[in-house]
């Protein structure tokens, strides 16, 4: 799989077998994947298996919208997105990824008029391995 992506700015985000040998690759790129490029790597995947030796399924798909972030790089991409993160300690956040630095997200979050007044500061910082989950949320503006 690494030829059908060498040199691309695609990139595996997971990869999944399971005891039946379903397998499911799941890509994401910088710039955005299309079908035909999930359909390609999937042919160069299949082509590179051998069915007679072993029985399987292949699914290559696109990483989702509605899926947590998974690795770094993700991040960088999403930068300027609103992000809904939960954290390891069970607490929530909300904010605009502003940066990835290291494995810190620096993020802002919006004020009230009241936080304003009260010289909140709206830059924070997130440890990627604090974490939990992080999700892009989704805006119709």
């Amino acid at each position: 799989m690494e030829q059908g992506i060498e040199g691309t700015d695609i990139f595996v985000v997971d990869i999944k077998v399971s005891a039946a040998n379903a397998i499911k690759v799941v890509l994401d790129a910088d710039s955005g994947l299309s079908i035909d490029k999930c359909v390609a790597i999937s042919r160069q995947v299949e082509h590179n298996l051998d069915r007679d030796a072993e029985d399987f399924s292949l699914e290559v798909t696109s990483f989702g919208l509605t899926q947590p972030l998974k690795l770094k790089r993700q991040y960088i991409k999403n930068t300027g997105r609103n992000l809904i993160i939960r954290l390891t300690d069970g607490s929530a956040l909300k904010g605009k990824l502003v940066n990835v630095d290291d494995n810190i997200l620096h993020l802002e979050k919006t004020l009230t008029k009241k936080e304003i007044k009260e010289g909140v500061d709206a830059a924070f910082t997130v440890d990627i391995e604090d974490v939990k989950e992080a999700k892009v949320e989704i805006s119709f503006k």
